[in-house]
């Protein structure tokens, strides 16, 4: 009986892993460089403003020396959950998230799938540029827009009068069980065609050979959008939506800090409002840097969550 001898295959050493890193750091210096000034503003304004966290479990006073403010432990945190007024905040970030997270996952790929069709690379470009310049548009002027178009008498209400859909005006900015759909629908028509190119250009990536392939088999446009431009960027909308999710809780605050009245302050008061409203008007720091806190924790927990069930299902994640 013969023995077959197997060939050992070494393994690198930690030492020539390192021995590597520096040797690709040393020939990537000038980008090395190029980096430096956006790592001091990440750390500056991002991580650097964190160590203000422990006047959360503290009764902060500004007059006061930091370490000599009285600690009252979780106080701050127990305080919040026994607001009627967070909890409402809290529904309404995460209702308003949950919407804006639909809509700007389903209206940017539809578009960019109808984009994706069109043979006219003029009439593209004009449809592309129309539709992401409200990207660049203040949320001030965007706001303004919205509550001409949706006043009692605005256009809106005149198309639905004229259409004998509604018999007398909706008070569509003064009732708060509109505030959380208009918000939606604002944010698609300002953020709609600026998230487009995203998916257009993922979609420019897919091999042209498969179009071609299936045109032979007799697939029409519906059926390549379908079984090959939806799939060619599920990579890029599985990545997008882990990020989006660990954003979740940022439901906006310039929209709803505009438009929310007093009348429908119940329904357009989100978490940073809530945190604004008791740490600079009212003064009570402690208080809203805990509510930032809570945010903050919740955000994390819901990004690793969605990367750990994408990773389950097979899926490409984000860490």
């Amino acid at each position: 009986m013969h023995t077959v001898k197997t060939a050992s295959v070494s393994k690198p050493r930690p030492s020539a892993y390192r021995h590597s890193f520096w040797k690709q750091l040393l020939q990537q210096r000038q980008l090395v460089w190029m980096s430096v000034p956006m790592l001091l503003y990440i750390f500056l304004f991002n991580y650097f403003p964190l160590w203000g966290w422990i006047t959360a479990f503290m009764n902060y006073k500004p007059a006061v020396p930091l370490m000599e403010n009285e600690w009252v432990g979780m106080n701050n945190f127990i305080w919040l959950f026994e607001r009627p007024e967070f909890i409402r905040a809290i529904r309404n970030t995460f209702a308003m998230a949950a919407i804006n997270l639909v809509f700007g996952f389903v209206f940017p790929i539809l578009l960019a799938l109808f984009l994706n069709e069109i043979r006219s690379t003029r009439f593209k470009r004009s449809v592309q540029t129309v539709t992401y310049l409200p990207h660049f548009l203040s949320w001030v002027i965007v706001v303004g827009i919205a509550q001409t178009i949706f006043a009692s008498d605005g256009a809106v209400n005149k198309l639905l009068l004229s259409l004998g859909l509604v018999k007398n005006p909706v008070f569509f900015l003064g009732e708060g069980k509109y505030f959380w759909w208009l918000v939606g629908v604002i944010n698609v028509w300002k953020e709609c065609g600026w998230n487009t190119i995203i998916y257009l250009a993922a979609m420019s990536a897919i091999d042209p050979a498969l179009y071609e392939s299936a045109e032979i088999d007799g697939a029409g446009r519906f059926k390549k959008m379908l079984h090959i431009a939806l799939p060619g960027i599920k990579s890029t909308f599985m990545v997008l939506l882990i990020m989006n999710i660990g954003h979740l809780l940022e439901a906006g605050f310039e929209i709803q800090y505009l438009m929310g009245q007093n009348v429908v302050m119940d329904w357009s008061q989100t978490i940073d409002i809530f945190s604004l409203k008791y740490g600079i008007t009212k003064g009570q720091y402690s208080r809203a840097i805990a509510a930032g806190i809570f945010k903050t924790v919740v955000s994390i927990a819901l990004m690793l969550g969605a990367n750990m069930a994408a990773k389950r299902m097979g899926e490409d994640t984000l860490l």
